[in-house]
C-alpha cells in the first residue's frame, strides 16, 4: 500500500505508525498517510518558531514566486489531484475538479496580493505637535499560524490558510482532517519544491485527539480551525490569549420573492443543496418562497431534484455522491425520520444506501425539528411559504447560525434591506448563498465564526499593524 510521507519543517519523513485512506462510495483502500511522533510534532512546532524572524523578512518576490509556482504545479496535475480528491473525500470528479481550479485561483491571488503588501504613510503635522513628523505603518505577521483543516475541501480549504501565511511571511504548521489527508499532503510536496525556508511548513496528520497540544503550544500564536462548531468554540475558550480564527459552518437559507426567475432559482437551489452530498456549510437546506408562487416553485424544485445524476463519483455525469462515511448517511437518516415523525412531508429522496442519501426536499417542517434548526451537512434541504420579505427575513435571522444567505429577487429595494437586515457574514443576490468567490471575504455571524477567510481577509487577519513615526523631516 502506498505510504505517503508527511512534511516535517519542509522536509518528507515518516513516522512509527499510519492512517489508512478509504473511499466513502465503496469502502476501497486509497492508501495511506504518515503519522508523525510526538517528537516530530514538536520539532515541526519549533521549526516554525525558530524560523518566524526570517519568514518575515522574507523579500517579497520570494514570497510571490513560491506562491506562483504552487499554482502553476496544482494547474499542471490537475487531473491528478482531482482524482485524489474523489479516492479519499468521494466527492464527483465534477466537483472535486472544480474544486482544484479554485486552489489554482487561491495561490494565484495570494502571489499577487504578496507583491502588492506594502505600508502606507501618515503626514502627522495635523497638529502643531507633530510638525516634521510622518509615520510609516506596516502589517507584520503574529507569528507562526496553526491550521486545523476539515474533510469536504481538502485541498482549497488548505490553500485557503497557506496561500495567506505564505505571502505575509508566517510559517504554519497543517492539521489536516484524518478522513481525507492525502490532499493537504500533496500540497506540502509542492511547497518542498520551492525556496521557502526550512521551517516555513509542516504538513502533520496527527490523529484529533492528539490536535489538543498544538492549539495549546504558546509558539503557534494563530490557530484558524474550520470544522464543528463546539470543537472551534472550545478551541477558542481553551486559549483565550491566541488569535483564533473560526469557520464554523451554518444552516443556509434562500429567499424566492414575489419577482424572482422561478427557473434559475430552481435549478440553483436544486443544484447547490445536493452539490458535495451536501457537506458544505453554505449548501442551501432552508427555503422560503413568496406564497404567491409557492405552488408553482415546489414542483420545479422537485422536478430538478429528482433529475439529479446521483451514485459514482467516477462517473463523469454524477453530480451527487456519497457523504464521507456511513455513519454521516445514518445520522442525515436520522434527522429525516425526526423530522417526518413530527409532521414534515417528503417531497423527494428520503432514502439511504450505505455511505449515499438520495436528495431530498420536505416540506411542513417543525420550527424545533433538528433540519429546521441545525446544520444537516447533508442533501436535505426544506421548503416553507412565506407572505412577506419581512416574514422571511425573520425567519432567515431565527437562527444560530449566521454565514452567508442567497435572496432570488430583481429588486435593488429588496437587496439593499436584505444586506442591512440579514444577519449573516454574506448575501447573495440573484443566487445560492452557495456562491464563494476565493478573493472575497469569507465568514460569519453568531455561532457561525469568528474572523473572515478570503485571500487578503486572512492575510490581514494574520497580521497587525506596527507603525514608524520618522522626525524632523522637510515635509
Amino acid at each position: 500500500m502506498d505510504v505517503r510521507p508527511f512534511w516535517l519543517a519542509g522536509k518528507a519523513a515518516t513516522g512509527d505508525s499510519e492512517i489508512t485512506v478509504t473511499n466513502p462510495y465503496d469502502g476501497s483502500v486509497v492508501g495511506a498517510a504518515a503519522v508523525p511522533t510526538p517528537d516530530q510534532v514538536e520539532q515541526a512546532v519549533a521549526a516554525a518558531h525558530a524560523v518566524a524572524a526570517q519568514a518575515a523578512a522574507l523579500p517579497l518576490h520570494v514570497r510571490a514566486e513560491a506562491l506562483a509556482h504552487v499554482s502553476r504545479r496544482i494547474a499542471e496535475r490537475a487531473e491528478e489531484i482531482a482524482r485524489l480528491i474523489t479516492a479519499e473525500n468521494g466527492k464527483p470528479l465534477l466537483w472535486a475538479r472544480a474544486e482544484v481550479g479554485r486552489a489554482v485561483s487561491v495561490f494565484r491571488l495570494a502571489a499577487e496580493e504578496a507583491r502588492r503588501w506594502s505600508g502606507e504613510t501618515q503626514r502627522l503635522d495635523t497638529d502643531p505637535g507633530g510638525t516634521g513628523r510622518m509615520a510609516y505603518i506596516a502589517r507584520v505577521p503574529k507569528g507562526p499560524v496553526l491550521a486545523v483543516t476539515p474533510f469536504n475541501f481538502p485541498l482549497n480549504l488548505t490553500a485557503h490558510k497557506v496561500a495567506p501565511a505564505i505571502a505575509v511571511g508566517a510559517p504554519i504548521v497543517v492539521k489536516p482532517a484524518p478522513a481525507t489527508p492525502l490532499s493537504a499532503l500533496l500540497l506540502g510536496e509542492l511547497l518542498a519544491e520551492t525556496d521557502l525556508p526550512e521551517g516555513m511548513f509542516s504538513v502533520l496528520p496527527v490523529p484529533n485527539d492528539r490536535a489538543a497540544g498544538l492549539t495549546a503550544d504558546p509558539r503557534l500564536p494563530i490557530v484558524s480551525f474550520t470544522g464543528s462548531g463546539p470543537v472551534g468554540w472550545m478551541i477558542k475558550d481553551q486559549v483565550p490569549r491566541k488569535h483564533v480564527t473560526l469557520e464554523l459552518g451554518g444552516n443556509a437559507a434562500v429567499v424566492v420573492c414575489e419577482d424572482a426567475d422561478l427557473d434559475w432559482a430552481a435549478a440553483r437551489v436544486a443544484l447547490f443543496s445536493n452539490y458535495q452530498a451536501g457537506q458544505s456549510c453554505v449548501a442551501v437546506q432552508r427555503v422560503y418562497v413568496d406564497a404567491s408562487r409557492y405552488d408553482e416553485f415546489v414542483p420545479k424544485l422537485v422536478e430538478t431534484v429528482n433529475g439529479l445524476v446521483t451514485g459514482d463519483p467516477w462517473d463523469e455525469k454524477t453530480q451527487v455522491g456519497p457523504l464521507i462515511s456511513e455513519d454521516a448517511a445514518m445520522r442525515v437518516e436520522a434527522w429525516v425520520n425526526e423530522a417526518v415523525a413530527a409532521g414534515a412531508t417528503v417531497l423527494a429522496g428520503g432514502t439511504r444506501d450505505g455511505a449515499s442519501y438520495a436528495p431530498t426536499i420536505l416540506a411542513g417542517v417543525p420550527a424545533d425539528a433538528k433540519i429546521s434548526c441545525e446544520e444537516i451537512f447533508g442533501p436535505v434541504l426544506f421548503v416553507q411559504p412565506v407572505t412577506s420579505v419581512d416574514q422571511a427575513f425573520a425567519l432567515v435571522n431565527d437562527s444560530r447560525y449566521g454565514l452567508q444567505a442567497g435572496v432570488f429577487t430583481r429588486s435593488l429595494d429588496v437587496a439593499f434591506k436584505a444586506h442591512r437586515e440579514l444577519e449573516v457574514g454574506g448575501v447573495i443576490i440573484g443566487d445560492v448563498p452557495s456562491y464563494r468567490a476565493d478573493q472575497m471575504p469569507y465568514g460569519g455571524v453568531k455561532e457561525s465564526g469568528a474572523g473572515s477567510e478570503g485571500v487578503r481577509s486572512a492575510m490581514a487577519d494574520y497580521t497587525h499593524e506596527k507603525v514608524m513615526v520618522l522626525t524632523g523631516l522637510p515635509l
